[in-house]
C-alpha cells in the first residue's frame, strides 16, 4: 500500500510536488479551499479546506493515516505543517519556529534576540502608529503585512502620505491585528535556499534575484545560480544565515530567506521555513543535479537525505507576467516546443481564454522560463523573444510592456 504524503496548496507552485510524489510512489492527498485549482486533478484524495485551519487539517491527516506532510512556495501553510507534524510526530519543523516564521514581526524579534543583522523595525496596530514608527525610524520605510507571501501587503513608504497608503495596502490582506514597519535599506538584494536537518544546515544556496518594481512594490521575478560575491561576502552571508536559521528554531525543513547585501554585509529580511517559489526548486536542481522536490518528500516522510551534488550547472529562471488585466488570447505551442527541444523550459501556467491579472505581485504569474547559461542578457533575450510568442488581449506580451 501506497504511503499518503499531505500536500498544502493546490496551486501553481505545488503541482511540481504534486506530480514528484506521484513519480516518487507516493499516494498524494491534497488540502485546499475549493476552487479551479490544478493540483486537485493530479491528488489521489482531495480534502476541500483552508490550509490555515489546524484543527480540520489535522482531522483529515489522522483520517487518511498520512507519512508525512509538507508545502513548497507559500508561507500560508507552514504553521499549519508545524501544527500536524507536533500532533502526530512527524518529520518536520516544529510548531513554536512555524509561528516565528509566518510572523515578520515575531520573526524579526528572535533575530534581534540572537544578534541576526537585520533592518531595524516596528510593530503598528494601527494608522498613528504606523506614521510614529516610520518617523522614529526614519524614512524611506517598508510597511509589510506580517502573514503574507509573494509580495503581498509589502509596500515603501517615502513620506507619510505614501505611509498612509501603504498602511491601509498590508492591513487589506492580513489576519493579524498589526503590521510591521521596517527600515527602507537600498542594497543588493539576493535570495538564499537551504535545507536543515538534525540541527545541522545540509545545504546553504544563495542566488541573485531579479526584480520588477510596480509603483512603490517590489515583485520578485526571477532567479540565477549561482550568487558571485567575494569571500568577506560569502563568510558574512553565511554567518547570518546560520543565526537566522537558529533565532527561528528551525530543522527538519527546508528554508527561503531574503537577504539585503549592503557594504559587503549581509542583512536578513526575511526567512521561511519552506522551499522557495519563482523556480527555485527546479533551479536547484538544475544547478545541483539533484531533484530538490525529491529532498522535500524525502524529509517530509522521514528518509535520510543524501545532497551530494555533481558540478554545478550555472542556470536562470524569469516569471512571465502581464502589465495589464485581461485574457490570454494566443500561445505559439509550436514555439514553446522549439524552446524545449534547445533544452529551454517554457511553460504557461494558464490556457487561452483565461482571465489573467496585471501584476501586482508574484503571484500573478503566467509561467515561467528557465534555462541553462550564466549571462542574464541571454536570459533576457529569450525572455523578450518569448514574450513575442504570447498575447493578451490580441496583443503580445512585448508590446503591452513597451506601452
Amino acid at each position: 500500500m501506497k504511503k499518503k504524503i499531505m500536500i498544502l496548496g493546490a496551486g501553481i507552485y505545488q503541482v511540481p510536488l504534486i506530480r514528484k510524489a506521484i513519480e516518487y510512489g507516493l499516494s498524494p492527498v491534497v488540502v485546499s479551499i475549493p476552487g479551479d485549482y490544478p493540483g486537485f486533478a493530479l491528488a489521489d484524495t482531495c480534502c476541500y479546506l483552508d490550509t490555515r485551519d489546524f484543527e480540520q487539517v489535522l482531522e483529515a491527516a489522522r483520517r487518511e493515516r498520512i507519512a508525512g506532510i509538507c508545502t513548497s512556495g507559500t508561507d500560508v501553510a507552514v504553521r499549519t505543517i508545524g501544527y500536524v507534524c507536533e500532533a502526530l510526530n512527524l518529520p518536520g519543523l516544529s510548531r513554536a519556529a512555524a509561528c516565528t516564521v509566518t510572523d515578520k514581526y515575531l520573526m524579526k524579534t528572535a533575530f534581534a534576540s540572537h544578534q541576526v543583522r537585520t533592518a531595524p523595525f516596528q510593530k503598528a496596530a494601527s494608522l498613528e502608529d504606523a506614521l510614529a514608527a516610520a518617523k522614529a525610524i526614519g524614512y524611506p520605510v517598508m510597511i509589510k503585512a506580517v502573514d503574507s507571501s509573494g509580495n503581498r501587503g509589502i509596500s515603501r513608504a517615502d513620506f507619510p502620505s505614501q505611509a498612509a497608503g501603504a498602511y491601509e495596502s498590508a492591513r487589506k490582506v492580513t489576519r493579524r491585528p498589526y503590521v510591521l514597519v521596517e527600515k527602507y535599506l537600498s542594497g543588493i538584494e539576493i535570495g538564499v535556499d537551504g535545507f536543515i536537518e538534525n540541527g545541522k544546515i545540509r545545504l546553504l544556496l544563495p542566488h541573485e534575484k531579479f526584480v520588477l518594481q510596480r509603483k512603490n512594490a517590489t515583485v520578485t521575478a526571477g532567479h540565477a545560480f549561482p550568487y558571485h560575491a567575494g569571500k568577506e561576502v560569502q563568510e558574512d552571508l553565511t554567518l547570518q544565515i546560520h543565526k537566522a536559521v537558529i533565532a527561528a528554531g528551525l530543522d527538519h525543513c527546508a528554508f527561503n530567506a531574503d537577504v539585503l547585501v549592503l557594504d559587503n554585509q549581509a542583512w536578513v529580511l526575511e526567512i521561511g521555513g519552506r522551499a522557495g517559489a519563482t523556480c527555485i526548486p527546479e533551479l536547484i536542481s538544475q544547478y545541483c543535479g539533484f531533484d530538490y522536490y525529491r529532498k522535500i518528500l524525502d524529509c517530509a516522510v522521514g528518509k535520510p537525505i543524501n545532497f551530494l551534488t555533481s558540478s554545478p550547472i550555472p542556470c536562470m529562471a524569469r516569471l512571465l507576467f502581464s502589465p495589464v488585466d485581461g485574457v490570454l488570447t494566443a500561445i505559439d505551442a509550436p514555439y514553446l516546443t522549439h524552446l524545449k527541444n534547445q533544452g529551454i523550459l517554457a511553460q504557461l501556467d494558464y490556457p487561452v481564454g483565461a482571465a489573467v491579472r496585471g501584476v501586482q505581485n508574484g503571484t500573478d504569474r503566467l509561467g515561467q522560463l528557465i534555462m541553462q547559461t550564466e549571462d542574464s542578457k541571454v536570459l533576457e533575450q529569450a525572455h523578450t523573444e518569448l514574450c513575442r510568442h504570447i498575447k493578451v488581449n490580441g496583443k503580445t506580451l512585448e508590446e503591452l510592456w513597451e506601452n
